[in-house]
């Protein structure tokens, strides 16, 4: 496993991260001790990267997250957290809380969850537009002074909150979401964090398994599935998303690659400050994502690649509506 740093200031991680909430909430069902042996194959693949939230699950993905790592050697992994969410006992959602103090209050219950003493990469998982981000940012930094925490990151935020939390304590890495299909981080995003110093820790680099090279048209999902009210996945958005995935499954053969790899290799192949987190819910999907790591892409590959799927060719938004509108990054 190769390695990248977060950032100018951010922790040394592994070129591939996994991203944990499809083990607890939002895909639909998981198998819970097939959810832990993919986080154990991970770490022993030389993955480091474990990427987690407190509303996955209503803390049901961090006490996952603290079962797998018992026993293990907690410093092989690099644990990242979103707080903020709010939601109610029937899974709904309410908001967003980057209130100082409410900042503490959900790192002592992570923290307890997780069973350690420290979060290495600590965000607020959406802008809380009531609250200043320079206040939410200015608690965690008292926690970084504390010790319960190691380094700061944001989450789906604009250029211009970039530039404003950085001026309050140093930034690791904005994750958001990037791929092939959601491009819209490169006109000013992806710049300013760059002459920030900030990393990119890139989600969605499979668009919730369009990219996988698996999805078809005739898939059912669950009531508890959020990709039934997502745009990309409805009727025709759907039918010409899928199309574009034919056009990227013959690179990907003649690469002697998947789809899902090609797609993958993609992401990390736009810099080096980019690490992408894979969604993996078993082992199998995390061996094809980490077969990404020995795909080189040469000048043509991506040429050919940036002409099967152009910029700006996903059909339909990357949330539905209303879900658009707590993204301060699409402002």
């Amino acid at each position: 496993m190769n390695h990248r740093t977060l950032g100018t200031t951010g922790p040394r991680v592994s070129s591939l991260g996994l991203g944990l909430m499809g083990m607890s909430d939002l895909y639909g069902p998981a198998d819970e001790s097939e959810s832990i042996a993919t986080i154990h194959a991970a770490l022993d693949a030389g993955l480091t990267l474990l990427d987690t939230g407190d509303f996955y699950g209503m803390g049901h993905n961090e006490l996952l997250l603290r079962d797998a790592l018992r026993g293990r050697n907690r410093d092989s992994a690099v644990i990242s957290v979103k707080f903020g969410a709010l939601r109610d006992a029937d899974g709904g959602w309410s908001g967003y809380d980057g209130r100082p103090e409410a900042v503490k209050n959900f790192l002592a219950y992570s923290l307890r969850r997780l069973g350690t003493d420290h979060i290495d990469i600590y965000r607020p998982s959406r802008l809380d537009p009531n609250v200043p981000i320079e206040e939410t940012v200015g608690a965690i930094a008292e926690m970084v002074q504390a010790g319960h925490v190691r380094h700061i990151g944001l989450s789906e935020v604009g250029a211009e909150t970039l530039r404003r939390a950085q001026a309050v304590h140093p930034i690791a890495d904005l994750q958001i979401e990037y791929s092939l299909l959601s491009r819209g981080i490169e006109e000013t995003i992806l710049p300013t964090a760059r002459e920030l110093g900030i990393g990119i820790t890139a989600y969605g680099v499979l668009s919730r398994g369009l990219l996988s090279g698996h999805w078809s048209r005739d898939r059912e999902l669950g009531a508890q599935d959020f990709r039934g009210i997502s745009p990309r996945f409805q009727g025709e958005n759907l039918d010409r998303n899928l199309t574009l995935v034919e056009a990227l499954r013959k690179i990907a053969s003649d690469k002697g690659a998947g789809v899902a790899q090609i797609a993958i290799a993609w992401v990390a192949a736009q810099g080096g400050d980019i690490v992408p987190l894979v969604g993996a819910r078993r082992r199998e999907r995390l061996v094809e994502a980490l077969g990404a790591e020995a795909v080189t892409l040469t000048a043509d590959d991506l040429a050919a690649i940036e002409q099967a799927v152009p910029a700006d060719a996903a059909a339909g938004t990357r949330y539905a509506a209303p879900l658009m509108d707590h993204l301060d990054s699409e402002r």
